[in-house]
């Protein structure tokens, strides 16, 4: 089912997780008991991410054919464009579409972080681009990437809105909003979409807190700001104990839920990290108190 039609048809908010396909034989020994686990948690549908350059390509592949025709769930594949030609581009769009998918999340992608790789001179230079390509030659429900804080590389919130409006303009259906620990980021980004004339279903982005190190790295990857406080209640979690640090951010990413879903979000998408007990325990308390 095209996403689109699945939020107007759900009647409540929709429960979504990301996942990406595993790097090592350790994390692809995990994986398949997390699916399990998540699958059990009945999502409405999962997105699978794609590496810098096409670098998980194969990967991304089986991943997503695993959870669309062996687990029966509705898939969200990402793309990313950075360094890739139309015929790449075309070969995996056909892969996806071969594979079933009708949704698909179209981002610029980042250069590979390995040396070596050299862009194609014809890759699209912008997300923009990418859905320009794309759109008359699929029929795929088409999301793009939204930034509450900004883009890293942006100039500001001026160009940030441009550059979303343009990609709404050339094809794209709906925004997944980069993750964010103040949920007023959220709502200033929604009201700037809105008073511009957009009215897509822009779907929250949710990390958990999974250990101080990644909270970091991710943070100064993707430019979300750590708050006050996250800071202040991290200082209560004793260092060593990782038990105490996962369950604050449990409760933590479980209070911005529900401020969201209060809101009137069209649903919760949780960045799992392929690991499952973080999500299981923020949708048992919103399910337990009826948000979700």
């Amino acid at each position: 089912m095209k996403l689109t039609d699945l939020w107007q048809s759900a009647g409540k908010p929709t429960l979504s997780f990301e996942l990406f396909p595993p790097r090592s034989e350790k994390q692809a020994g995990k994986l398949p008991g997390v699916i399990d686990t998540l699958a059990g948690l009945k999502p409405d549908f999962v997105s699978v991410t794609f590496g810098a350059g096409g670098s998980t390509r194969e990967g991304s592949l089986r991943l997503v054919e695993f959870l669309g025709k062996q687990k029966g769930l509705e898939v969200l594949a990402y793309f990313a464009g950075y360094g890739l030609g139309p015929d790449a581009i075309a070969a995996v769009l056909d892969d996806y579409r071969s594979a079933g998918v009708e949704n698909v999340l179209l981002v610029r992608g980042d250069p590979p972080q390995e040396g070596g790789f050299e862009p194609h001179p014809e890759s699209p230079e912008h997300a923009s681009d990418l859905v320009t390509l794309v759109r008359p030659r699929y029929d795929f429900c088409i999301g793009v990437a939204g930034y509450p804080e900004g883009h890293v590389e942006s100039s500001g919130p001026e160009e940030d809105l441009a550059y979303l409006k343009l990609k709404m303009d050339q094809g794209a259906q709906f925004v997944i909003a980069n993750y964010f620990y103040d949920n007023q980021f959220f709502f200033n980004f929604v009201d700037r979409c809105r008073r511009a004339g957009l009215r897509m279903p822009i779907l929250p982005g949710v990390m958990p807190i999974y250990s101080r190190k990644m909270l970091k790295i991710l943070a100064d990857l993707c430019g979300a700001t750590i708050t006050e406080q996250v800071h202040q209640g991290l200082a209560g979690v004793p260092e060593d104990d990782n038990e105490a640090l996962l369950d604050f951010g449990i409760e933590f990413a479980a209070d911005q839920c529900r401020e969201l879903l209060g809101a009137g979000v069209p649903g919760i998408h949780i960045y799992t990290m392929d690991r499952s007990k973080s999500a299981v325990g923020i949708v048992n308390r919103l399910r337990g108190e009826g948000l979700l």
